[in-house]
């Protein structure tokens, strides 16, 4: 397990990064556009949800460093690292092209999204005293 816990980490540190750029981006590069467009709000929640999956990556790696006998951690790092791409990424691309269509793959994510958190609560439940 030694190989999730490194792949969780780096990923979680990466993801919460690019998190933190973009919302830096969107609240002094782009906050006057995104404004005018109607978008902030867009771009905010996609800047929010991968800090959050970050932080939720990070934990997953530690965990599975604590516990690399509990199944199930690797599905929900995938789930949450997947999901975050694709919800927070669609969004962001939709506030700054405004390809709407793209609004039907974001469900997509927020579908992995859940997956990752139910994973870890299985992962979580599977624990022996």
């Amino acid at each position: 397990m030694i190989g999730l816990t490194r792949f969780a980490i780096v990923a979680g540190a990466m993801l919460g990064g690019v998190a933190v750029a973009a919302g830096a981006f969107g609240a002094h590069g782009l906050k006057a556009a995104l404004e005018a467009s109607g978008q902030i709000n867009n771009w905010e929640t996609a800047a929010r949800y991968a800090m959050v999956h970050a932080l939720a990556l990070v934990a997953v790696g530690l965990f599975a460093a604590v516990r690399p006998d509990v199944t199930g951690l690797a599905t929900s790092a995938w789930c949450f690292l997947v999901g975050t791409l694709i919800f927070s990424g669609c969004l962001a691309v939709i506030t700054l092209t405004d390809v709407k269509m793209l609004g039907a793959i974001v469900p997509v994510g927020g579908i992995l999204l859940i997956a990752g958190w139910a994973w870890l609560a299985l992962a979580a439940a599977r624990i022996s005293r």
